[in-house]
C-alpha cells in the first residue's frame, strides 16, 4: 500500500489517511481472517487510519485493489446509546438505495472476540473532505460559498427521504424525541461532570434547565443524521456544488429534522463570532468564505415547509450537547482510556459553550 500522506506532504491540508495512531491498533490478522470469506476477498490486508475524527475509530482496509472502511467505537467507557455501530449499519445497509450520499454498509459484527467491540464494514468512497482548507482539486474562487450551500441542500434532501421507502420507518420514536434527547444528554453530562470544573458543572446545569423550560413542539418527523456538519460531508473533485457522501451515522434516527439544522448551525462559523463566543469548527473554516448562518437558515427554509421561528432553541441545544461531547472526550483521556493527545484540551471549551448556549437562548 502507498505510504499514507502526512500534513507536510499535502501542503498543510490534513491528510485523508495516516498510519495507525499509537495505541489504536487492532488485531489485524484476526480481522483479516474473519472478513476475508465474508467479503469475498483474499490475500494480505493493508491498513491505514482516517486520522481526523475525534471519537469512533475508522480504518481503511485494502485487499489488493478492493478497499473497505471499518468503524468501531473508541476504547474505554462508553455512554449508554453512544457510538452505536449496530444502528449505523442498520441505516447504511438500507439508506443508500434512496439517498445516494449514504455509503453502503456490508456487514456488522457484535462478536467482541474479533476486535474487542461491535464494528461495521462499509464501502470506501474516495473524495475531498474540507478541514479548514480548500484543496486545489475542489475549485476556484467562491468555492466555499458553493460547498456551504451544497451542504445545506444535502441536509434538506435527507429530510425529504421517505423512511418507509428504505425500511427505516421504525428507526426511532419521534414522539417525545426532544424531551428524551435533553434528558439523555443531561445524564451523560452527570457521568462526566466529576472531571469538570465545578463552575462549569453549575453553568451546564443552568443551561439544561433553561433548555427544558423553553422546549419547542416538534412539527414533523424525518430521518435525522444527528451530527450533520461540513466535515462529515465529502465532495468529488471539481464538484463543490453537490455533496457526494455523508459519513458518521451512528446517531441517526427518526425525529425532529430541525435538530439537524440546529447541529449544522452550531458548527458553522459566522462573521459575528468572537474569540469568546463562537461555533466549534476546524481552524481556518471561518476564513474560507462560507455562507453566513442567516444564509444557511434561508437556504434550508427555501427547501422546506417547516416553521423556523424556534430555530434558536435547536442551535442552543446543539451547542450545549457539543459541550457534553467535548467533556466526554476529555474525561476518557483523563481516565487513561485514550492515548490521543488532542483529547487533553477538549474540556477547555465547556465554559465558552455553556455561556454561548445561554446567549443564543436569550437572543432567540
Amino acid at each position: 500500500m502507498t505510504e499514507p500522506a502526512t500534513e507536510s506532504s499535502t501542503g498543510g491540508i490534513p491528510p485523508e489517511l495516516a498510519p495507525v495512531r499509537p495505541g489504536q491498533d487492532l488485531p489485524w490478522e484476526r480481522i483479516r481472517d474473519y472478513l476475508a470469506p465474508l467479503l469475498g476477498v483474499d490475500g494480505p490486508m493493508d491498513v491505514a487510519q482516517f486520522p481526523n475524527g475525534s471519537a469512533n475509530l475508522t480504518y481503511l482496509l485494502r485487499f489488493g485493489d478492493r478497499r473497505f472502511v471499518l468503524r468501531r467505537p473508541p476504547f474505554g467507557l462508553i455512554a449508554p446509546g453512544a457510538h452505536d455501530m449496530r444502528r449505523e449499519h442498520r441505516v447504511l445497509s438500507r439508506l443508500w438505495r434512496v439517498y445516494d450520499r449514504a455509503p453502503r454498509a456490508f456487514l456488522f459484527c457484535d462478536d467482541a472476540d474479533v476486535v474487542g467491540s461491535d464494528f461495521l464494514v462499509s464501502e470506501y468512497r474516495p473524495g475531498i473532505v474540507v478541514w479548514g482548507v480548500i484543496p486545489d482539486g475542489l475549485g476556484g474562487p467562491g468555492v466555499a460559498h458553493q460547498l456551504g450551500l451544497a451542504t445545506v441542500d444535502a441536509l434538506a434532501d435527507l429530510h425529504m427521504v421517505d423512511p418507509a421507502a428504505c425500511d427505516l420507518d421504525r428507526l426511532g420514536r419521534p414522539d417525545g424525541f426532544l424531551e428524551r434527547q435533553l434528558a439523555g444528554w443531561r445524564d451523560r453530562w452527570q457521568r462526566v461532570a466529576p472531571w469538570a470544573d465545578p463552575a462549569h458543572d453549575a453553568a451546564m446545569t443552568q443551561t439544561a434547565d433553561l433548555l427544558s423550560e423553553r422546549l419547542p413542539a416538534s412539527q414533523a418527523a424525518a430521518l435525522v443524521h444527528n451530527d450533520f456538519k461540513i466535515n462529515n460531508c465529502q465532495f468529488a473533485p471539481g464538484r463543490p456544488d453537490r455533496v457526494a457522501s455523508v459519513f458518521d451515522w451512528d446517531m441517526a434516527t427518526l425525529a425532529d429534522p430541525l435538530a439537524d439544522l440546529g447541529t449544522l448551525l452550531n458548527y458553522w462559523p459566522d462573521p459575528a463570532d468572537t474569540d469568546d463566543d463562537h461555533a466549534i469548527h476546524d481552524p481556518g473554516m471561518d476564513t474560507l468564505g462560507l455562507p453566513t448562518r442567516a444564509e444557511v437558515v434561508d437556504r434550508y427554509a427555501a427547501r422546506s415547509d417547516l416553521d423556523l421561528a424556534a430555530i434558536a432553541w435547536y442551535e442552543a441545544f446543539a451547542c450545549w450537547r457539543v459541550a457534553v461531547i467535548r467533556q466526554q472526550l476529555y474525561a476518557r483521556y483523563a481516565r487513561g482510556e485514550s492515548t490521543d493527545e488532542r483529547m487533553a484540551s477538549r474540556g477547555r471549551s465547556v465554559a465558552m459553550l455553556s455561556a454561548r448556549t445561554l446567549r443564543i437562548l436569550r437572543a432567540g
